[in-house]
């Protein structure tokens, strides 16, 4: 039997939708730290030393609200058609970021990030959830990569756009254009139906209790995987929002920007698109090979990270090519190990409390901490915590190798007794 015979009807369709939304996902969310210095210079005044601290709220109000929304969202999504939740959720954050470009207070521009992040709390969940349905175990791996990829891409994308927006028309402008994009892609979400069988609606009607919600923090590779997660969204979280401020640190111009969103698009992309496809030539002889990938590329991230805050520059761009590259090596085969150990009717519950701890203890803590320590340090100083941050997710998953087969298994032999 060939691969393209075990999709789903509208897998390769679905495919391309989720990976376009993902794209202006991640574009929304780094057009945001693109203009960050400009908006705190719009707020606040130049010499005040938490000016950085308050300022980092603008990402930690996305994500406490994504990461909030995101179980009461994957709740839903496991007993309703997601492409409907995830449609609406795409037209509310569309709609969110072009009104974060007309706020007139800080405290609105506050509101506008807490409304995008209830927008990505009803999608986060769902659309892995819809790949792992439409794509068997095989492949999977590869196709989580694809779907990944939008990160790399789409968060240098709003880095260069962010930056060449604002340097022509202001910050403002930089939010208006990514919501039109948005409302298309949303409004496309409802002619796609829902791959779920009945055997799955079925069981999502049986399954999908608060039993479910602690069942999935029993899975010992889950658990770990949500912890390597974690401290890997600290790292790249806290890298991504400050960087632009980091480059001023270091003497480079604004325009500097552009690079960095080059090196994250070319380095990411590779990295991501690779990752999966090791990992799934690995998983037969290596079942912990997900985190084997995850683990080992995160191990040499970390020293690679730190030589660059002590280069000079031109030469600490080809360090932080190499962080980023290794960094991102994890970005498929973690998310596919997530779907992998949980089961199909609870995998949106999965997806939403994976998103619920990884962003509570990750990047939600990573802005404000980093821009507190860098006010009354420097950025040199709180970079280095992304260093620790990233050995410390290597370590995780390299000790959660042992247990990542055997869940795997007990999923996939449950799931092919209630389609059978």
């Amino acid at each position: 039997m060939t691969i393209r015979s075990q999709l789903k009807p509208g897998a390769l369709t679905a495919l391309a939708l989720l990976l376009g939304i993902n794209l202006f996902n991640y574009i929304d969310r780094y057009v945001l730290a693109a203009v960050e210095p400009e908006i705190r210079a719009a707020f606040f005044l130049p010499d005040d030393p938490n000016a950085m601290a308050v300022s980092g709220l603008l990402g930690t109000a996305f994500f406490v609200t994504y990461m909030l929304s995101a179980p009461a969202l994957g709740w839903l999504s496991d007993r309703f058609s997601r492409w409907l939740i995830v449609g609406m959720a795409v037209i509310l954050w569309s709609l969110a970021s072009g009104a974060s470009g007309l706020a007139a207070t800080f405290g609105i521009l506050l509101f506008t990030r807490v409304l995008v992040g209830i927008g990505e709390g009803g999608y986060g969940p769902a659309a892995p959830t819809l790949l792992a349905d439409l794509f068997p175990l095989s492949v999977r791996g590869r196709v989580m990569s694809i779907f990944c990829a939008a990160i790399p891409v789409g968060g240098a994308l709003g880095y260069v756009l962010g930056g060449l927006i604002n340097t022509h028309l202001g910050w403002r402008w930089a939010f208006y254009l990514v919501a039109p994009p948005g409302l298309l892609l949303g409004l496309l979400c409802f002619t796609q139906r829902d791959p779920r069988g009945r055997g799955l609606e079925r069981q999502a009607q049986e399954r999908a209790r608060w039993p479910d919600y602690v069942s999935l923090f029993q899975t010992r590779s889950y658990v770990i995987n949500c912890l390597a997660q974690t401290a890997m969204t600290f790292a790249f979280g806290g890298l991504a929002f400050w960087f632009s401020a980091y480059l001023r640190y270091r003497g480079q111009s604004p325009s500097a920007t552009a690079i960095f969103g080059g090196i994250t698009a070319v380095a990411g992309l590779l990295s991501t698109l690779l990752g999966g496809v090791v990992a799934d030539r690995l998983q037969r002889r290596y079942p912990g090979s997900y985190f084997l990938v995850s683990g080992v590329g995160m191990m040499i991230a970390a020293p690679l990270f730190l030589a660059m805050l002590f280069t000079p520059f031109p030469g600490a761009w080809g360090f932080l090519f190499g962080a980023v590259f290794f960094g991102f090596l994890n970005t498929g085969p973690s998310n596919t190990a997530l779907a992998n150990v949980a089961f199909p009717a609870v995998r949106a519950t999965a997806f939403a409390l994976n998103i619920l701890v990884i962003h509570a203890l990750g990047d939600a803590i990573a802005f404000p901490a980093i821009g507190y320590v860098a006010g009354h340090t420097n950025l040199n100083i709180g970079f280095a915590i992304i260093a620790v941050m990233m050995l410390l997710s290597g370590l995780f998953w390299l000790l959660g190798m042992k247990y990542l087969g055997a869940d795997t298994e007990r999923v996939e032999k449950a799931t092919e007794a209630v389609l059978a």
